[in-house]
């Protein structure tokens, strides 16, 4: 056998070893080398970008408040509405204590992954994504078992035929607000 067989590498391999390490550089990190699906001006990505946050708390149903990068962000969730508890002048709407505490048993402490649509942020500075802790799909959980309803607003509505189908379901079953509440 040659040396080269035994010990060193050809220089093929070496190629494939350098294109490697690129990808590998450019996927663990942004475009300018940050975390992944953060921007170079400190903002998240949009459009299908998926970004990790640590829940600080929840405020009602359908909002957190999390940790990224260091920064703290209002978040509303895509495609739902939970019935109101903490609007200024408005009452606690039909269900609104149940879904803020389901939705805060579901977060609150945990490690959520943020995916965007089209928009990123709404007209009140809050960041706009669908929350998933693990496996578990936040916003259509709320809808599945009758703590949201469906709230469609163009042109985020990447997942709402499926949030509809999870809709149907649990206003036909009763589940939640369907069954408790003038609908």
């Amino acid at each position: 056998m040659t040396a080269r067989a035994i010990g060193r590498p050809g220089l093929g391999a070496l190629a494939l070893l350098a294109v490697l390490v690129v990808l590998l550089v450019r996927g663990c990190g942004g475009q300018d080398g940050g975390p992944a699906g953060v921007a170079d001006d400190g903002e998240p990505g949009g459009d299908g970008d998926r970004v990790s946050a640590e829940v600080l708390r929840a405020v009602d149903g359908d909002t957190i408040e999390v940790l990224i990068d260091g920064r703290e962000d209002r978040v509303r969730y895509i495609g739902v509405d939970t019935p109101e508890t903490v609007a200024p002048g408005q009452p606690v709407e039909c269900f609104g204590h149940q879904a803020s505490e389901f939705n805060a048993r579901l977060v609150e402490g945990e490690n959520v992954n943020l995916v965007f649509d089209h928009e990123l942020r709404d007209d009140y500075g809050r960041l706009l994504a669908y929350v998933y802790v693990g496996d578990v799909f936040v916003n259509a959980r709320l809808v599945a078992r009758g703590f949201a309803r469906t709230l469609e607003i163009a042109p985020n509505t990447s997942m709402a035929a499926r949030l509809g189908r999870l809709e149907a379901r649990a206003g036909a079953a009763g589940r939640g607000l369907w069954g408790a509440c003038d609908a």
